[in-house]
């Protein structure tokens, strides 16, 4: 019995649309690389990206549990001797490009490499509830009906 490989002419992807409105960061984004990467079809194949595309809405509505919207840093570094800079998470919500928060999450939980590149390449996150991929029909996923603990309210 060989172990079945799915070709690049069998790829079936779809769009799917997340509103990230009250949702719990973590868990969505976990959610989020699983579908990218395939994980969630039956023919999955590790090496071939085979998952869906997703949009998300709603990403500066997202919420952080704990005191993780303080506490939580991202750094970058300029390039320069000393150069380090670091922001808080609610310092990146409240600020211009709220959607880093999302974009950085799901990043970190995808392979690094040349696919993993690919495959965060199908995902697309909007700060506000509209997007521009009304033609590609995209079929809405609740993220927050799948657990109790996935949507926080405070």
């Amino acid at each position: 019995m060989k172990t079945y490989s799915i070709t690049p002419a069998e790829i079936e992807k779809k769009w799917l649309i997340i509103d990230a409105d009250g949702v719990v960061l973590g868990r969505m984004a976990a959610e989020i690389a699983k579908i990218l990467r395939g994980k969630h079809k039956p023919g999955f194949t590790p090496h071939m990206d085979c998952g869906d595309n997703v949009i998300v809405v709603n990403a500066k509505k997202v919420r952080l549990t704990g005191k993780k919207l303080t506490d939580k840093v991202y750094y970058r570094h300029t390039g320069y001797p000393g150069g380090i800079k670091s922001r808080t998470a609610q310092e990146i919500l409240e600020g211009k490009f709220p959607e880093n928060v999302v974009l950085k999450a799901v990043e970190r939980m995808l392979p690094k490499g040349p696919l993993g590149r690919t495959q965060f390449g199908n995902l697309r996150v909007y700060p506000g509830p509209d997007h521009e991929h009304e033609a590609q029909q995209p079929e809405t996923l609740d993220v927050a009906a799948m657990n109790p603990k996935n949507k926080r309210s405070v």
